[in-house]
């Protein structure tokens, strides 16, 4: 038997009390793939999602291990990997919407997935940026997002919403951010030119000539407030199904963009460049070890946390 290690295994699908941890199996890397010793793990909706099991047909039975976000260090490489030697620092978000293993103190992946860590960000940080970084990063790309358009941000402090907010920034949008009246602090400091209170304002009657909204929350009624030919760009998660939204779209004249995020090193270190650069940031609202995966489980299943919660799995490199 080989070589083991620690990992947050859900046996069953259920609750965040389901996810226990555990001695697994550590993984050797394959061609063309890098064994990584993770250092921070993200956490998104989609883990909870899938620890649910309210996307069993995706996945079968288990048990699994979760997660995907990770931050670490080339432990090893496997045959024909050139781009990356071990020590080398790296982040990404291998394999999905397949399982990862992302909550463990190794990862398997293959190497085109991920990308260098950026200079002068910590792991922990450098682990809340790949999904909801790369689904923003996407999103806004088949929207089309360009200078002097108008962007709605709906959901705008929450994990895809604020890099979002920041990405269309960079992209030279004004941008217009729907959250509660206590994040809009948070929004201006990211870069947000408006902020809306959507428990205060009906944001449908309060906008009109919008060119592309980035529903990060659920609410299709923000077609209304796009010009003819805009772009309603819909995040998984705040989708509800098709049918209401693209008939809605379909007789306002709007194109509906639903995406699914795809692992992809060169996107990544576009979003390396940016956080480098000083254009990009992930808000990290809380951090837990490992062990703790639970209650980081229980916050997700809320619905309304601002930014990321990142599991702690090496202390000693978290902040590296």
């Amino acid at each position: 038997m080989g070589e083991s290690m620690r990992a947050l295994v859900a046996a069953t699908y259920g609750g965040p009390e389901v996810l226990r941890i555990a001695e697994v199996a550590r993984p050797e890397p394959g061609a063309g793939e890098v064994l990584v010793r993770v250092a921070a793990a993200g956490t998104n909706p989609a883990d909870s999602v899938a620890r649910a099991g309210l996307i069993r047909d995706w996945f079968g039975e288990g048990p699994y291990v979760w997660g995907w976000d990770v931050s670490g260090v080339v432990a090893a490489v496997g045959p024909g990997v050139a781009r990356f030697a071990p020590g080398d620092q790296v982040f990404g978000m291998p394999r999905f919407p397949q399982p990862a293993g992302g909550y463990a103190e190794y990862v398997r992946a293959p190497a085109h997935e991920l990308a260098a860590k950026p200079d002068g960000m910590d792991h922990t940080a450098a682990a809340a940026l790949p999904l909801c970084g790369l689904t923003a990063l996407q999103t806004l790309d088949l929207a089309g997002v360009s200078p002097g358009q108008r962007v709605l941000v709906n959901g705008a402090a929450g994990g895809v919403g604020h890099l979002a907010v920041q990405l269309a920034k960079a992209h030279g949008a004004h941008v217009i951010g729907v959250a509660q009246d206590v994040n809009h602090p948070f929004l201006k400091t990211i870069g947000a030119d408006e902020a809306v209170d959507y428990t205060t304002t009906r944001v449908a009657d309060a906008y009109r000539d919008i060119d592309v909204v980035i529903d990060c929350a659920g609410d299709d009624g923000l077609v209304a407030t796009l010009r003819r030919g805009g772009v309603f760009a819909s995040v998984p998660g705040a989708a509800r199904g098709p049918g209401s939204l693209e008939r809605a779209a379909e007789a306002s004249g709007v194109r509906v963009v639903r995406h699914i995020v795809l692992p992809d090193g060169a996107g990544l270190a576009r979003l390396a460049q940016l956080v480098e650069s000083g254009s990009l940031s992930v808000a990290v609202s809380r951090t837990l070890p490992l062990e703790e995966g639970a209650v980081a489980h229980e916050l997700l299943d809320t619905g309304h946390t601002r930014g990321k919660i990142v599991l702690v799995v090496r202390d000693e490199e978290a902040g590296a």
